[in-house]
């Protein structure tokens, strides 16, 4: 198979890089060549180029593929985009949305395919909606063969799973208060890169894929407190937990609260018997204890990544003052 990637260098997307290439794929990546952290596989075929300037046609003239997936689309106009640039010249397209597009708060648990797309609270979670809505009016009416990759909370070594990077480490160590939203005891879902790609390279070029939605995720189901004291087992120090309603947080930090009251304050558990149907042996094998080892090591390992946020430390300690004051004595 030719298979392009527009990215392929990203969080989730490495991983995918990497396997595609090691199973014999002719990958090529379309980016703007500016990693740093993640390397690009050798065999993989880099074409320099940004998907949003009118030029990268001239990048990709010649080229017909059998799949196309783009890792970097997040709108409507650039879906479009897409369409433009690769209808009659790619036998699947694979669009990369996001399991925070299902119903919040979800109805019903756990989540599966059929649970409806509806938030109210995130645009983010809105626009990927409507990127799906587009796509899937182009495959019933133009025969556009798209694929929709829905993950949940994909990490690689350098993502931790709270806002801050390695602002929330450096806490954890020196004892500060890490910010956890509600009451924490919410389950939640964390799916190593790792999983994800052997589950989503073997759709690439799959006919039963086709004008079909997936999502990817772990079976592993933690609570907000429990990762948070996983983080903190593989730091080396207890993690001291503060529990600020994710309202309170909206209040002081509006993007922060959206992406909770849109997504992490919810359950999110999910059922992949779907992407079992195509890939029965998949199954996620890292657990988070594995992945924080992962997250720490790599930061230990790189001190340019060691930068505290300022704002975003002093605002973590706003919103748990603040929180404080307000409880009952």
């Amino acid at each position: 198979m030719k298979v392009l990637f527009i990215g392929g260098s990203g969080i989730i997307s490495s991983a995918c890089s990497a396997l595609a290439a090691e199973r014999g794929i002719d990958l090529y990546l379309l980016n703007r060549g500016r990693t740093t952290h993640r390397a690009i596989p050798d065999a993989a075929k880099l074409l320099v180029g940004d998907i949003r300037d009118p030029a990268v046609a001239d990048v990709l003239a010649g080229h017909t593929f059998d799949v196309v997936v783009d890792w970097v689309a997040f709108t409507t106009e650039h879906v479009a985009t897409d369409l433009a640039l690769f209808r009659g010249r790619v036998g699947q397209y694979v669009f990369i949305s996001s399991a925070s597009a299902y119903q919040k708060p979800p109805q019903h648990l756990p989540i599966t395919e059929e649970t409806p797309l509806e938030n109210p609270f995130w645009e983010y979670s809105r626009n990927k909606i409507a990127c799906e809505t587009y796509l899937l009016a182009a495959y019933h009416d133009k025969s556009f063969p798209v694929t929709i990759v829905r993950p949940s909370h994909t990490y690689d070594q350098t993502l931790l799973p709270f806002r801050g990077d390695y602002t929330i480490i450096d806490r954890i160590r020196r004892g500060k208060p890490l910010l956890i939203h509600g009451d924490g005891t919410s389950l939640w879902t964390l799916t190593h890169h790792r999983d994800f790609a052997r589950a989503f390279v073997p759709l690439l070029g799959e006919p039963r894929a086709i004008g079909e939605a997936f999502h990817i995720t772990s079976d592993e189901w933690l609570t907000w407190n429990e990762i948070a004291h996983l983080l903190g087992e593989a730091a080396g120090a207890e993690a001291v937990l503060a529990h600020v309603p994710s309202e309170t947080v909206a209040r002081y930090d509006e993007d922060w609260g959206d992406s909770l009251l849109g997504d992490k304050s919810h359950c999110a558990i999910f059922d992949n018997s779907k992407i079992r149907g195509i890939v029965p042996d998949f199954a996620a094998t890292i657990p988070f204890a594995e992945g924080a080892r992962e997250i720490v090591a790599w930061y230990d390992a790189n001190p340019e990544a060691q930068r505290v946020g300022t704002y975003f430390d002093e605002q973590m300690d706003r919103i748990i003052a603040a929180q404080a004051a307000v409880r009952p004595a």
